[in-house]
């Protein structure tokens, strides 16, 4: 709890520059109590601490979860950002771990203004998501447009969804997304996610703290719609910076709602969507096409591999094969503990079984057998 009061008491104060808030806090070496001390310097008044105590009471009434960046149920993508919120507010009947663990997260963003075009797009998009064998989490904004069209054929299709919000937790903005909002709070596996302390209002400069978050929350960002300036650019610049892959469905050449996603794929900042079937295999989140028909998987590897090498090598190479079966999901490290190979080894390997079609990696760099 003293830790959650330290976190929410910094961030209420630096509300408007949250960068300054983790700056103090890492500075500090992950120190509440060293960030304290400093944020009092810099003339956080000393009622700070129990006006955070109060807001934690009355978020909890809600049902409202405060979680602190120094907890392990913070989201472990967005902690490794480099300008991430020194805390976050969380309003679902899932468990931190059944939201941020289980799956993998996908954004898709997109303009307020969309067109025909691009609700459909965002649907089949979604549509092919839902019928992927690893399923995501599906992150936007809950604004108007695209984002509520992902959120809502998200629950539709079965999907759980992060709406992340540029207000308070006790707030919904727009304020006919209520219904959505709830909606999203209630499913399983979904939340309402927000950064800003209780009672903020939306202003200018809470969306761009927002969007920044939908980014680095996820492994990837798609874009189905964005005219030459925008939020869902500034998500787009934001995935960059943080390492992200970025997707961009092209639109007709002049068309206002497609000249942001035709610049991205112009620039080389974002991949063209072609078809929704291949982005889910570029994504990783198909696991196999067709499972490999074979008696014995360790057999038909070994007799492949003894072609080209040494005895010794291809019983490596079939450890790591069979080490995957048996632990789907693992990851290189996993299997580098697990076989006692050398990691660089074993991520050699890896690649080779990977190219040769027996196995396969998603974009958390698990393995999965084909």
């Amino acid at each position: 709890m003293e830790d959650k009061v330290a976190a929410l008491a910094i961030s209420k104060y630096f509300q408007l520059n949250p960068l300054k808030a983790y700056k103090l806090w890492a500075g500090e070496g992950g120190s509440w109590e060293g960030a304290l001390n400093l944020a009092s310097n810099l003339g956080m008044p000393p009622s700070a601490l129990s006006d955070a105590a109060r807001e934690l009471e009355k978020a909890e009434c809600l049902g409202v979860r405060y979680i602190p960046i120094s907890d392990e149920d913070y989201p472990a993508l967005l902690r490794e950002c480099t300008d991430p919120p020194i805390g976050i507010y969380l309003k679902s009947g899932s468990s931190p771990a059944e939201i941020f663990s289980l799956r993998p997260a996908v954004a898709i963003v997109g303009t307020r203004d969309m067109s025909p075009y691009g609700r459909e797009w965002c649907e089949r998009i979604v549509d092919a998501l839902s019928m992927a064998e690893l399923k995501p989490v599906i992150v936007s904004g809950l604004a108007f447009g695209i984002d509520s069209v992902a959120h809502r054929r998200s629950l539709e299709r079965g999907l759980p969804t992060i709406a992340v919000m540029a207000t308070g937790p006790e707030e919904v903005y727009p304020f006919r997304h209520r219904s959505l909002a709830a909606s999203i709070a209630s499913s399983p596996g979904s939340a309402l996610l927000t950064s800003y302390p209780m009672g903020s209002q939306p202003v200018a400069v809470s969306f761009l703290c927002r969007n920044r978050i939908i980014a680095g929350l996820s492994r990837a960002v798609i874009v189905i719609e964005s005219k030459k300036k925008g939020g869902s650019l500034v998500t787009a610049k934001y995935a960059i910076d943080y390492d992200r892959e970025v997707y961009a469905l092209p639109g007709r050449l002049g068309d206002l709602r497609s000249m942001g996603c035709n610049s991205l794929i112009r620039t080389s900042m974002a991949e063209l969507i072609a078809d929704p079937e291949d982005l889910v295999e570029r994504l990783g989140l198909r696991r196999s096409r067709a499972r490999r028909r074979v008696v014995d998987l360790g057999q038909d590897a070994l007799s492949h591999y003894l072609e080209t090498n040494s005895d010794g090598q291809a019983s490596k190479i079939v450890d790591v094969l069979l080490t995957v079966r048996s632990n789907a999901g693992i990851t290189a490290e996993g299997i580098s503990r697990l076989t006692a190979l050398p990691l660089p080894e074993a991520i050699s390997i890896c690649g080779l079984l990977e190219s040769d079609g027996y196995i396969t990696m998603d974009i958390l760099q698990r393995f999965f057998v084909k």
